[in-house]
């Protein structure tokens, strides 16, 4: 694949074309051609890129200046100043600070990558796992010394609180505020739990820290410990991670010989216990009140809700339950404070997010950047492009529980509230990417799968909905479903939305949801014409007693 030292992203919306969008964007062709920066310069034309009254813009790569409104005769003066003598137009920079949603957080991103800070990865891969004098040295137990001596519990809050930081395993649920919530519940004892039962397909982030960085974790739940009033604490980790829970055990054994978890911490009468928790393989047990069920000797099944873990958690005290990514971010936060981290991501997503990079692209791995990428930033610079140059069709974010997202939203920035507004979801962070070869019914009918083996089988909507959906996705992909079924497919999960006991059931219809939205046409040709139009599903002839007439109508 050819990599280029420059990405220029032009708007190509309908106001952007009426005002000479398209003329700008062959003329910057021509002065690209011109100087002879084809080879080092890629040019594309995007959807709406920001305010209207900054339109049509133009983006330009890695340095992430935003130029609006650009007019066709400017395209000379930017090649020649920005493109070719690498310096900024001031002139025609865009006013970002009162641009507002999808492209102000460009302003605050510069460099060859857009992420040149690591925040929950800092030390993987740079100090050994199984050391606390390599931790320590590393910057290890510097913010559970400075709140134990120099900030009351509801000053931790107040911090974690500024950071603006929300949890990582999906909901986006505001850190600081569940802290509270904890703090301030009646009932002792009160017990803090680490969620490491990472059991998304194609999620693997949780364990890279787990196993890189244990003693980042053992600190985090021992400052969330000391912020909510807790004295004991469990790591429910996923059963198959026996490396990382290796580590942990290894990391909970160093701290106490060092005096850092047990009686007395710091000298300031804080106690903390800190226990491993290892699962079954449950799917279901990465939602937190099942977890809580697991922990306590019992089936591993969702409690109905409220009450909330918070006021009733573990052995029906308070409970305060953070995923391993959350807790990550916690002691650089207080290292470093709340206005340092604000500087990372937007202004209501902040920080930075881990992504697991799966699917049809050059480089897969894990990756942690900014919060407000987009997917063409994840797939062009750390993917370094598609497979064999195919075109990207969608990307299934989160793991089975998140969204499948449209090659159309590949410009809208990765954060809660944009992806909110768009209608998807961000997940727990695996980013699985698609090329055109991908049939969306065979994909949903995988996840679907997967959903009623998961399933508890607790709660009817999600028993029974996950079969039945999987069942009508399995005949459409045969060919033989029905325009009817589409209908049924939406009851069944607006039913699992509104009805089921916990996340399982309620994210399920999401890959089903997608697919009708995004893809619906693709989905019709399996009923209407009787193929796939990617060639991945077995269809098999339609029979006569199935909608005849629709089957006639079809020519020959």
């Amino acid at each position: 694949m050819k990599r280029y030292r420059s990405m220029v992203l032009v708007s190509s919306d309908t106001l952007s074309l009426q005002r000479g969008g398209q003329d700008l964007y062959q003329n910057l062709q021509k002065e690209i051609q011109a100087y002879g920066l084809t080879d080092e310069i890629s040019i594309t034309q995007v959807s709406e890129l920001g305010r209207h009254d900054a339109l049509p813009m133009v983006v330009v790569y890695p340095e992430a200046v935003v130029y609006g409104p650009v007019s066709p005769d400017n395209a000379h003066l930017l090649v020649e100043e920005h493109l070719y003598k690498g310096r900024v137009v001031e002139a025609l920079r865009a006013p970002v600070r009162e641009l507002t949603g999808q492209i102000a957080w460009l302003h605050a991103r510069r460099g060859t990558l857009p992420a040149e800070q690591r925040i929950v990865l800092e030390r993987v891969g740079m100090v050994d796992p199984e050391s606390i004098e390599d931790y320590i040295v590393n910057n290890g137990y510097q913010a559970l010394g400075k709140i134990l001596n120099s900030m009351d519990p509801a000053d931790v809050i107040d911090e974690i609180n500024k950071s603006g930081l929300q949890g990582r395993g999906g909901a986006g649920f505001p850190v600081g505020r569940k802290w509270s919530f904890v703090a301030s519940a009646k009932g002792s004892p009160k017990y803090v739990i680490c969620n490491a039962d990472e059991s998304e397909p194609g999620t693997f982030k949780d364990r890279v820290i787990l196993e890189g960085d244990p003693f980042s974790i053992v600190e985090a739940l021992t400052i969330a410990a000391y912020a909510v009033g807790a004295h004991e604490g469990f790591i429910y980790i996923r059963g198959e991670y026996k490396l990382a829970y290796r580590r942990l055990a290894n990391a909970i054994k160093q701290a106490k010989e060092y005096g850092l978890l047990g009686s007395n911490i710091f000298n300031k009468g804080f106690d903390f216990e800190l226990h491993v928790h290892a699962g079954a393989g449950a799917y279901v047990c990465g939602e937190e009140t099942a977890l809580i069920e697991s922990i306590e000797g019992k089936r591993g099944e969702p409690r109905a809700r409220p009450p909330y873990p918070p006021s009733q958690g573990l052995w029906g005290k308070p409970t305060l339950v953070n995923n391993v990514e959350t807790l990550a971010n916690v002691p650089a936060i207080l290292r470093n404070n709340a206005d340092w981290y604000r500087k990372f991501g937007t202004p209501k997503s902040t920080g930075t997010k881990c992504y697991t990079l799966l699917g049809n692209i050059n480089l897969t791995g894990l990756i942690e950047v900014p919060m407000g990428i987009t997917l063409r930033e994840v797939i062009t610079i750390y993917g370094k492009g598609m497979k064999n140059n195919a075109t990207f069709k969608l990307a299934q974010t989160g793991g089975s529980s998140g969204s499948i997202v449209p090659a159309s939203l590949q410009d809208t920035p990765m954060d809660f509230e944009s992806y909110r507004r768009a209608g998807v979801s961000l997940g727990s962070g695996a980013l699985l990417v698609c090329d055109e070869t991908t049939c969306v019914v065979d994909l949903a009918k995988v996840l679907m799968q997967f959903f009623r083996f998961e399933s508890c089988g607790k709660c009817t909507p999600c028993r029974v909905g996950t079969q039945r959906s999987y069942e009508i996705l399995q005949r459409i992909s045969q060919g033989q479903g029905k325009l009817s079924d589409l209908d049924e497919l939406v009851f069944l999960g607006e039913n699992m939305d509104n009805l089921s006991n916990c996340g399982l059931g309620q994210t399920a219809s999401g890959p089903v949801r997608d697919i009708l939205r995004h893809f619906r046409a693709e989905v019709e040709a399996h009923i209407r014409l009787g193929v796939c139009p990617v060639g991945v599903c077995p269809m098999v002839p339609p029979s006569e007693e199935w909608e005849p007439a629709l089957v006639k109508a079809v020519p020959a």
